[in-house]
């Protein structure tokens, strides 16, 4: 197999929209889990510590929370079909890709200093369509349902009926 080959079936494996997750994000990801033959939502909420292979079909985030003093990472797929969403919450200010010196740290040196960035621009994942194309074919349509001249015909209008005081008089 070529690898143009390989490479088209990977790219259709990719979600349509995922959210631009960097390191130092503090995220909330939601999987699915199955119990039996129903499905669950769980979330989890964390740090991601690393992001590998953004681009690939095979991209991966790992993220890392402490909880009761135990420090808890789990990597996630981002096209799996089990993570439901991925939700930026905080995003920080990190000058590396791997943040796995956190894992030495804890309290107030396990902090990363905040960054503002608008939520609800980064959170949205709609698949934006291309306008481009959608004017075009509106200009097609347009062109080709232009309005043929119609000729209006009269019709002659039906006779009357002559009504009982008019046959009364005749």
């Amino acid at each position: 197999m070529s690898f143009s080959v390989l490479k088209e079936i990977g790219d259709a494996q990719k979600k349509k929209a995922v959210v631009d997750v960097r390191s130092g994000d503090t995220v909330k990801v939601t999987q699915k889990i199955k119990e039996g033959n129903k499905f669950r939502l769980r979330t989890f909420e964390g740090v991601v510590i690393r992001v590998d292979r953004k681009e690939s079909h095979t991209a991966r985030i790992v993220v890392r929370k402490v909880t009761s003093g135990v420090g808890v990472e789990k990597s996630y797929l981002i096209h799996s079909p089990l993570v439901e969403k991925i939700e930026i919450v905080r995003r920080a200010k990190v000058r590396r890709n791997n943040l796995t010196y956190l894992r030495n740290r804890s309290g107030k040196s396990a902090r990363l200093q905040g960054k503002d960035f608008d939520r609800n621009a980064v959170n949205d994942v709609t698949i934006p369509e291309e306008p481009a194309e959608e004017i075009k074919e509106a200009e097609e349509t347009v062109e080709t349902t232009e309005t043929p001249e119609v000729e209006v015909v009269e019709t002659p209008a039906e006779p009357k009926e002559e009504t009982k005081s008019e046959e009364k008089a005749a």
